[in-house]
């Protein structure tokens, strides 16, 4: 009877040890939070790197709830037969979030460009990762590297380079225009944002 009650125990022990390298194994291969559910906090000085970062921070924060719970009816939702629909403006944000990410990493944008088949999450989850990649880079770059990391494009054996400025008026504001014309398209498809978000803050409201 006590060698039966001792088998018992040792079960019921090992079995708790087996449920708990499960869940250990299960957080391990978890994938990190998103970026960008809050803006990241001030930057102490004000330099050209810090303005820039805080730019591109702002652009996650938007895009991050832009996009977050968009269903498929939502990502197929176009406005007129001839506009792009959500799902389509989404991949042309994610574009611009590598041009956006290249110009600090200092990287060419090769063209054409390589296909690539991704899901909304994993084009989601890449575009905020290009995002807070960039703001991390200026945060920490000196005036005269930013001043450094300009635009270029590769064409083969053929380069064109834009300086910094370009990345400002183009792929950074252009991405703030499409993320707003997502904001719009959820709306119209029935799923409009989050009322709690507050982009002037960079938090979401209690």
């Amino acid at each position: 009877m006590k060698a039966a009650s001792f088998l018992l125990f040792c079960s019921f022990l090992a079995a708790i040890e087996a449920a708990a390298q499960n869940e250990t194994m299960k957080d391990a291969s978890a994938e990190p939070a998103l970026p960008y559910y809050e803006i990241p906090g001030y930057p102490e000085t004000y330099t050209a790197g810090t303005v820039a970062a805080r730019l591109v921070d702002g652009l996650g924060f938007r895009y991050y709830w832009a996009t977050e719970g968009l269903r498929d009816e939502d990502l197929q939702y176009r406005p007129n037969e001839t506009a792009r629909t959500a799902g389509e403006t989404l991949d042309h944000i994610y574009g611009l979030s590598v041009l956006i990410a290249n110009a600090p990493k200092r990287l060419p944008n090769l063209r054409p460009e390589e296909s690539e088949e991704l899901t909304f999450e994993q084009k989601r989850r890449r575009t905020l990762e290009n995002f807070r990649d960039a703001a991390g880079l200026l945060r920490a770059s000196t005036d005269e590297e930013v001043a450094q990391f300009n635009l270029v494009f590769q064409r083969g054996e053929e380069t064109s380079e834009y300086p910094f400025w370009n990345l400002i008026n183009g792929p950074i504001a252009d991405a703030l225009w499409h993320v707003g014309q997502v904001v719009s398209f959820r709306r119209s498809s029935g799923n409009p944002l989050n009322p709690k978000v507050s982009v002037f803050s960079g938090r979401v409201r209690e």
